[in-house]
């Protein structure tokens, strides 16, 4: 088990990949925070799961749009499990309008949690790490879509993209203090956001057309790139967005 002794905090982890890393990460050995707007029935499973395989496990509630949950979060996931040595910015919403009806609060609503939310816990993680003088791990959840356009998705999009560059920023300033941070952009996954995807067959196999693998990716197909990036077998990368896409990216056409 490549992650003995680690503490990992996943934030999103009640459902879908955020769920999918949690479990992986214990399995690997490590206790895991699990960090949700909701800490409903499928947060308890997710939980579940990771006592079942003789991990510690603490469910916390935080809203990555408020910067004091933010700070609590990562305050009561070092009181209670005694440090965090691995943060998986999970998190994440989005918004369908056409660019000329986005609203403020729709505008406010994406980015707040994509981009602010994920750059105030990371910070706090950070200076976390800086008072216990330790080195650790930050792994973003970030999109095909910091790279491919994808139409009526503007805000979304324009989070993902500032992403990107936030990962390479931090990779550099934070490389000193022993940090990596590496971003994951996964393509078309199923997971509970693309339900609407999931009930359509005729859009569901036109995407799969596209995808050169011919299926949407599992969760499970991204959460072990995570649990690499969360080990010492990761621990010369640094500043990297690794595509997990089934070659979606590459071979993405409108028609």
């Amino acid at each position: 088990m490549k992650l003995q002794g680690k503490t990992a905090l996943v934030t999103g982890s009640a459902q879908g990949i955020g769920q999918a890393i949690a479990i992986r990460l214990a399995q690997e050995g490590a206790d895991i925070i699990v960090d949700d707007r909701a800490l409903g029935q499928s947060a308890q499973e997710t939980a579940d799961a990771i006592t079942a395989l003789g991990r510690r496990v603490h469910m916390i509630q935080g809203d990555l749009a408020n910067t004091e949950d933010d700070r609590r979060v990562i305050a009561e996931g070092v009181e209670k499990m005694g440090k965090i040595d691995i943060l998986v910015n999970n998190a994440g919403v989005e918004k369908h309008a056409d660019f000329w009806d986005v609203t403020e609060k729709d505008f406010d609503f994406v980015l707040q949690i994509n981009l602010r939310g994920t750059f105030f816990i990371t910070q706090d993680f950070v200076n976390h790490l800086r008072a216990t003088n330790r080195p650790g791990r930050v792994i973003n959840i970030s999109s095909v879509h910091e790279e491919l356009p994808f139409p009526h998705f503007s805000t979304y999009c324009a989070s993902k993209g500032a992403l990107k560059m936030l990962c390479r920023d931090l990779a550099v300033e934070l490389g000193p203090l022993g940090i990596t941070v590496n971003n994951i952009a996964p393509g078309a996954i199923a997971t509970p956001i693309n339900t609407a995807l999931l009930n359509n067959p005729q859009l569901l196999a036109l995407l799969e057309s596209k995808i050169p693998l011919g299926r949407l990716g599992k969760p499970e197909d991204v959460s072990g790139l995570a649990a690499f990036l969360a080990s010492d077998d990761a621990s010369y990368v640094t500043g990297a967005t690794f595509v997990v896409d089934g070659g979606l990216l590459h071979n993405y056409h409108e028609q």
